[in-house]
This record gives structure tokens, sequence and C-alpha cells, in this order.
């Protein structure tokens, strides 16, 4: 039955590009969606990522320049703008290590320890940065000697950094979409936006980065642009 009904999800959710401009979308589909994404798998529950729910007429109509005038943006009744956060890696790390100390009761078991280190120790060490570099030449250092003993996992500097939240943050963006199409209405991811203005915008500091845009609405049939393609399966599945 749920294979059935996911099934129905996926196939409605389409990137429309046209939505009708007499149905408008209720907040409250907007508001559980935003809190299914938060349920989204993500990097060691680092949780670095924003999302900038704009809905009022008078903030739509200030977005639409800045997503390129595209028609979707344009016939938007709600739009959400996710954010990548990797300059709260610190503030995230405190608080999963809170998390944990609040489950221990007496002498911590043995998983709670791996994650009071994990937090406490690992993460400074997967996120911090220097003006020197340093710490990315520790990090390449140690996964490249210890990759010559055991599967390990290859680490860098920032560019690497910004590719493990940029996933999370598309895995939520991604979750959101789903529960619109859950709740009958129809999205669009904008990829096409004016980043410095979106940001200054949303008035975000300069460590946060704008991962996607997703317009929401009732779709029309205008909005879809003909068929669904797909590159046979074959040449993208791979079965070892």
């Amino acid at each position: 039955m749920y294979s059935k009904e996911f099934n129905e999800i996926v196939n409605l959710r389409r990137s429309n590009r046209a939505f009708d401009s007499e149905i408008e979308v209720p907040e409250d589909v907007i508001q559980k969606s935003l809190e299914r994404a938060v349920l989204s798998p993500n990097s060691s529950n680092m949780q670095l990522w924003e999302f900038h729910w704009i809905k009022s007429k008078e903030e739509l109509e200030k977005f639409v320049p800045l997503c390129l005038d595209q028609r979707a943006a344009k016939s938007a009744k709600q739009m959400v703008v996710f954010v990548t956060r990797k300059d709260k890696w610190r503030e995230r790390a405190a608080w999963n290590l809170s998390k944990i100390k609040e489950t221990i009761v007496g002498e911590p078991t043995k998983m709670q320890k791996s994650g009071l280190l994990y937090y406490s120790k690992l993460m400074p060490l997967l996120y911090t940065n220097d003006p020197f570099g340093i710490m990315t030449l520790v990090r390449r250092s140690i996964s490249f000697f210890m990759g010559f003993r055991k599967p390990f996992f290859r680490t860098g500097g920032r560019a690497k950094q910004r590719i493990v939240v940029h996933k999370s943050c598309a895995l939520a963006a991604q979750t959101f979409m789903l529960s619109i199409a859950a709740e009958g209405f129809h999205s669009c991811p904008l990829e096409g936006f004016d980043e410095l203005r979106v940001k200054k915008a949303l008035k975000l500091p300069r460590g946060a980065e704008i991962n996607m845009i997703v317009v929401v609405g009732k779709g029309t049939e205008a909005g879809v642009w003909g068929p669904r393609f797909r590159v046979p399966n074959e040449e993208v599945i791979f079965v070892r």
C-alpha cells in the first residue's frame, strides 16, 4: 500500500513552472513540509542548514527579479530558500554534545563515550579552518597515511566541507518537495538566481550559501514542459 502511494507522490512531483493564480497554498502545507524537511538525513546530524520561508506577497514580489524573472517565480504562491550554514558548525557540534550529555545517567556507555568524542574532537578536526591552510594539510595527511592501511574517509579543505553541507541541504529540499507533492501541490527548484542579492535580501552572513530556491503553487498543464524524459535505466543503474 505504502509503495503505491509513494510511487504516486514521486510521479506527481514534477518541476512545474506556471502555477494557478486563483489557487492559494495553505500555510499549514508549507509548515508541515518544512517540519518534514527538518527530519531529513544529514551529515553527522550537524543540520548545517536553514530554510527561509518567503510567504508575504510583498516579499515574493521582491524575490521575482532576484530569480531572474522566471515564470515559476512570478506565479509562485510560496517560496522557500534553502541555505547552507557551514559557519555554524561549532554551534551545532556543541548542541549535539549537549544532547548526548543529557542522556547520560551514571557512567556513560561505550556509545555515549564515542558520541562525546565524535562531537568534541572529530567535528573540530573536520571543520576547523585557518588562514594558512594548516588544518587542511593536517586532514589530507591523515587521510593519505591512514588510507594506506584501510579504507578511510578522504577529507580535505573548504571545498570538501562545502560539498558535504550542500548535499545535506539538498536532501532536505527533496524531502520538502516530496511533501509538497504529497499534499497535492507542486514545486519547482530554481538554480537561476542572483546569489549575492538573495543573500543580501535575507541578511545572511558571509559564511552562508544559497543551496537552491524552491517555489510552490498549484501547478498547471502549461507549467509542465512536456513528458518526463529520462535516459535508459541501464545507463545509470549498475548492479555489481
